[in-house]
């Protein structure tokens, strides 16, 4: 406390609330800016002549609650939501190749609720025309493709 007692406690709020800005900005998390708006609390209350115990008190009560009280309301500003893609319904869903899948050869295709896509094997098999495979992921826009297991990896 040797240093705080030689610096103007007004002063002292003021750094504090500068730092906090500053990394606020730099993590945009909403993380210290509950504590900046601690320090301003301390800093009016230095202002006003309390004594450290005090204006660190402030500080501490009004930057918790305000930690506790209102950073769940901005929740969805820290996670903004993430909309499904029309692609992203197609994970999961069972197709059948239209066109062989090769992927040394770099061809394949699918047919899957209506629509062609270019296909890919995830497994780097071969899939002849006509069998069922499950869509696993997308990687750019080709679907990346197994087997169905009802199949047990044979061709039909």
């Amino acid at each position: 406390m040797l240093l705080v007692s030689t610096v103007q406690p007004v002063y002292f709020w003021l750094v504090v609330l500068i730092v906090c800005l500053i990394a606020e900005a730099a993590t945009t998390q909403l993380v210290t800016l509950w504590f900046a708006a601690g320090s301003i609390g301390a800093l009016f209350a230095a202002y006003a002549g309390l004594g450290w115990a005090g204006q660190l008190g402030i500080f501490l009560v009004l930057s918790f609650l305000l930690l506790f009280l209102l950073r769940p309301l901005f929740g969805g500003v820290l996670r903004p939501r993430q909309d499904k893609t029309n692609a992203d319904r197609i994970l999961g869903q069972t197709a059948v190749v239209i066109q062989a899948i090769d992927n040394r050869q770099g061809t394949g295709q699918i047919r899957l609720m209506g629509q062609v896509w270019t296909a890919r094997s995830t497994q780097e098999e071969e899939i002849a025309a006509g069998e069922t495979v499950v869509v696993r992921e997308i990687s750019g826009v080709k679907a990346m493709v197994e087997r169905a297991q009802e199949d047990g990896g044979n061709g039909s």
